[in-house]
């Protein structure tokens, strides 16, 4: 299987948005009510939105394997020089081969040509996709963040930072 890193690019805005509505659904399963889950999805992870957010260039990078998507990446340096992780997700059937490893480090790579000396990620608790994929990454839990959605559900979101 080979896997070819690349630029994120509008004509992939459906399959990512496949790959992302899934996996968010995944790590929020019985969590959140399908209300919100709608909702989120439909503000988060259309078609429409990803090329939009390609364009100004929240999603970086896509994994591509046999010309389909397989995974996606994105966020930004920001203004003080973080490298701030937006979105990670690999489509279920390749997960657990080291694509999202591949992933991150272009991103991380990048950011790093950028200036960025430090790294953070957002997680929901409980993610137990996410948050070994990160420890292993050396990312340390840095504060928990409680919250509560627009359908008055209460979270915890885990926020977690590594020197790069």
């Amino acid at each position: 299987m080979e896997v070819k890193i690349e630029k994120a690019a509008t004509e992939h805005a459906k399959e990512i948005a496949a790959i992302c509505s899934s996996g968010w659904r995944q790590t929020v399963a019985g969590k959140f009510s399908q209300d919100y889950q709608d909702k989120n999805v439909t503000k988060w992870y259309t078609p429409e939105r990803i090329k939009q957010d390609i364009e100004i260039g929240s999603y970086t990078h896509t994994a591509i394997i046999d010309s389909k998507v397989a995974g996606v990446i994105g966020g930004k340096v920001m203004d003080s020089g973080v490298s701030r992780l937006f979105v990670l997700y690999v489509d279920e059937k390749y997960r657990y081969q080291g694509i999202g490893k591949q992933l991150l480090e272009i991103f991380t790579k990048e950011h790093k040509e950028q200036g960025a000396t430090e790294q953070w990620v957002s997680v929901q608790d409980d993610n137990q996709r996410g948050i070994p994929f990160y420890e292993a990454r050396g990312f340390m839990l840095r504060e928990k963040r409680n919250g509560m959605t627009d359908t008055g559900e209460a979270f915890v979101n885990l926020q977690y930072s590594r020197s790069i």
